[in-house]
């Protein structure tokens, strides 16, 4: 789940779920224990278990509260709390964004899913003290090839990003590599989200950024933190809007929006992918 840096705290947990801050910090980052990382493997293979079904089940005629309802109910049969739900007042267990929807998008038994959409869709996954977050986009039926073209480029700059990920590296690494893969392929990159710590809760320092900046700090890289990267591509301008729903984020010029999520571990080798789909 994405959230706009200046409005949102990343020290922030849903409403019903408030758990202690870890003790073990360095400046404010949480550097997790082999125990929190096992937990957080449990929470990440649930995420990557609803997105996965999901990318599987969605057909045009149905709505975008359908794939909430099975989100949460999957979540909750894994013996986990869906994260998204209750935060900030966010209505939903998924935030489920069509076409030019960037972000947040509300599940909603009025959107109905078509053939040639596009459709992000982000969850999270709150297990024994600790989150998974991970989005997908996702072509339903037959979808024009611009519209396919953007979900491809968008998915390797997320890898891109991630290729990055090794103790020692810094947010730059990873911030450079998704924006020239990206604007190499002829996209804009959103730069009014970015990703984020992940853990005891949703949205912990650091911002991870997707484009080159000096307005956000450099961190250094360090074994054991838990990053989501979410890079997000638009078709067109990079600018967005907010909608009078206070949630749904849309490209200004109406363009297409694409993104991609995963929670990953940062490890002295390199990195591992919490919410890897293709492991299940």
């Amino acid at each position: 789940m994405n959230i706009l840096t200046h409005l949102l705290p990343q020290s922030a947990t849903p409403q019903s779920a408030t758990p202690p801050r870890s003790k073990r910090q360095r400046r404010g980052i949480e550097l997790k224990t082999a125990a929190e990382i096992e937990i957080m493997r449990q929470a990440g293979r649930i995420v990557a278990t609803v997105l996965k079904e999901i990318s599987t089940l969605v057909e045009p005629g149905m709505t975008t509260a359908d794939l909430d309802a099975y989100a949460e109910k999957r979540i909750r049969e894994m013996e986990a709390t869906p994260s998204f739900k209750g935060y900030h007042g966010f209505p939903g267990s998924i935030c489920s964004s069509l076409n030019d929807e960037v972000v947040h998008g509300i599940p909603s038994r009025k959107k109905l899913i078509r053939s040639g959409d596009i459709l992000k869709v982000d969850t999270g996954a709150y297990f024994e003290g600790f989150h998974g977050d991970s989005c997908i986009t996702i072509a339903v039926g037959e979808v024009k090839p611009a519209a396919a073209q953007l979900i491809k480029v968008a998915e390797e700059t997320l890898y891109q990003g991630i290729a990055q990920v090794k103790a020692g590296k810094f947010l730059l690494d990873i911030a450079g590599a998704i924006q020239d893969h990206a604007e190499s392929n002829g996209y804009k990159i959103v730069e009014d989200f970015t990703g984020h710590g992940v853990g005891r809760n949703l949205h912990e320092e650091p911002s991870v950024f997707n484009f080159r900046t000096h307005e956000l700090p450099n961190v250094k890289l360090r074994a054991g933190m838990t990053l989501a990267i979410e890079p997000i591509l638009n078709l067109g301008s990079k600018h967005t809007r907010t909608l009078s729903d206070r949630w749904t984020v849309v490209t200004v010029d109406r363009s297409l929006s694409a993104q991609f999520e995963h929670t990953v571990l940062v490890t002295e080798e390199g990195y591992e992918i919490l919410t890897d789909r293709s492991q299940l």
